[in-house]
């Protein structure tokens, strides 16, 4: 790791220490651990076991509001996206939970600046969203894909090198700036093996239940996953920061990354001064007659 990425590399406490490294890239990799493919009943129990300090975070979250989480999920096709949103925040209050899917952008969308369509949900304070793709989508599959560019610029793509420089320092400020006003911003990357995924496009195929998720557009895209690589590693260098790192979890196994994302979060909340409000009482005098009418009603209805 060269002296500049070294002093770029993630020291957040919410981090965890991790065995797998990609090249130089600095973001945090977690290792598959000990029973990693087998032991899906042990990532359950722990899953179950998170869920419960994450409903009690959340209640402090959502009465404070003066902070925010932001979720960020990317990953290749069939990672388990859909799956791994549902799990860790089943159970939590919906009133204080969003979660925003970014698929084709539209007209609109894209006659804006890359950031605009995320930004239109970001989490207000007291919120946890989640993110499936992002603006990360701008630097990933547009930049496997330079065509896409053609619909933002119609009159002719600018030169690319120059480009995801530009989006790269534009994500960093926007995040830094999200920071900065109470967001605590989570990104996490689904690394699914080139078997698996081919495994589970499979299992899309032969089970008519799951026909509606198979695309071979999907197929043909994993056929990419060279390029998608390379791309990656430029994304983890240029935006992995300790105030909003990513975290590269092993994606084979659905309940260990479920388990591991929910822990992250928890460790996450558990870091930041949550309370509730403090509310002044009324006075003695106000208190001691809307204790009257309460009771007053309380009494009235047994009579009734």
């Amino acid at each position: 790791m060269s002296a500049e990425l070294a002093d770029q590399a993630i020291e957040s406490p919410w981090c965890f220490d991790g065995t797998r490294e990609l090249e130089t890239a600095p973001g945090v990799f977690l290792p598959p651990g000990e029973g990693f493919d087998t032991n899906e009943d042990r990532y359950k129990k722990q899953l179950k076991n998170t869920r419960k300090a994450l409903r009690k975070q959340q209640s402090l979250l959502f009465a404070g509001k003066q902070y925010s989480v932001l979720m960020i999920f990317q990953a290749l096709d069939a990672a388990g996206k859909d799956g791994a949103i549902r799990e860790v925040l089943q159970g939590l209050d919906p009133a204080g939970v969003r979660v925003a899917a970014f698929k084709k952008p539209s007209t609109t969308e894209l006659s804006h600046d890359f950031l605009w369509r995320t930004s239109q949900e970001l989490p207000p304070r007291g919120v946890v969203t989640a993110f499936n793709r992002s603006f990360y989508e701008e630097v990933l599959a547009v930049r496997v894909h330079p065509e896409f560019l053609d619909a933002q610029f119609p009159g002719g793509r600018p030169e690319l090198a120059s480009l995801w420089k530009e989006r790269f320092a534009a994500i960093r400020a926007h995040e830094r700036h999200l920071v900065s006003s109470n967001t605590v911003v989570l990104k996490f990357w689904l690394d699914v093996s080139p078997g698996r995924q081919a495994r589970r496009f499979l299992d899309r195929l032969e089970d008519p239940r799951k026909h509606w998720k198979f695309s071979s557009r999907d197929v043909l895209e994993s056929g990419l996953r060279e390029h998608y690589d390379e791309a990656l590693l430029d994304l983890l260098r240029e935006t992995s920061r300790p105030w909003a790192p990513w975290y590269c979890i092993p994606a084979d196994n659905r309940w260990y990354l479920r388990a591991h994302i929910a822990d992250i979060l928890q460790q996450a909340l558990s870091r930041l001064p949550l309370s509730y409000p403090a509310e002044e009482l009324p006075g003695l005098e106000e208190l001691a007659q809307l204790k009257d009418m309460l009771e007053s009603r309380v009494e009235n209805e047994s009579a009734g």
